[in-house]
């Protein structure tokens, strides 16, 4: 354990398995801008310690007994007290039916538990500043998924108020892309990207990137193709 700087990102983790927990937090403890702050055995716990310390970000993984890891994202992200937490899902399959899921309830992605540390470490960093942890293969998966389910999506007023340029910087955070890329794509400096993005989140009252992954899917703005 380190002296934690104002600019620590506190870190909780939720799985079942108690060596789980204890690899995560001997890498995470490691670095002199991460520290744990609380660990969870089970969802209910979760939810327990997220409210009791206000995490930056929870590291939950998604199949665990009682109340699973989808379940207690959903109430991290319906508790406004907790608006500030990142919930980043720890699944052991990257073909996991319950990715989607797991980002409809608010998690802001997923990660392999076989990860590597240093990309454990990124995906904590990431998630912390509030950029969506979804790398452009599980975008590809899903936007497939959707496209089976859906063929003609349902009218929405939910894009009325955005204009074209808003709707094309939404289906590029869709597909994955960071606001580097999101400037390269539409020639523009990273700082409007940014700009961009931040104006698409207020006007659809999104949480975070991920909740636009979510409603760039349910709305059809995402099309099977779009990244090739």
């Amino acid at each position: 354990m380190h002296d934690a700087g104002p600019d620590t990102i506190d870190v909780l983790v939720a799985d079942d398995q108690t060596l789980v927990r204890a690899g995560f937090r001997s890498i995470i403890e490691g670095e002199p801008d991460l520290r744990v702050v609380a660990e969870a055995g089970d969802g209910a716990q979760a939810v327990q310690a997220a409210a009791r310390t206000r995490p930056d970000v929870v590291l939950m993984d998604i199949r665990m007994p009682g109340t699973d890891g989808l379940e207690a994202t959903r109430r991290i992200a319906a508790d406004p007290r907790l608006a500030g937490v990142r919930v980043v899902i720890l699944t052991t399959f990257d073909l996991d039916e319950y990715v989607y899921a797991a980002l409809r309830a608010g998690a802001a992605g997923f990660l392999l538990k076989d990860t590597e540390p240093t990309e454990l470490l990124h995906a904590v960093r990431v998630a912390a500043r509030g950029d969506a942890l979804l790398a452009p293969a599980v975008t590809r998966r899903l936007i497939a998924e959707f496209a089976d389910r859906i063929k003609e999506p349902p009218p929405t007023a939910r894009l009325a108020g955005l204009t074209e340029r808003e709707r094309e910087v939404l289906a590029a955070v869709a597909a994955g892309l960071s606001n580097e890329e999101l400037a390269a794509r539409l020639v523009v400096s990273p700082a409007t990207a940014k700009t961009h993005v931040s104006r698409v989140l207020a006007k659809l009252g999104a949480r975070d990137r991920a909740q636009l992954v979510v409603i760039a899917y349910e709305t059809g703005v995402v099309r099977p193709g779009w990244l090739s």
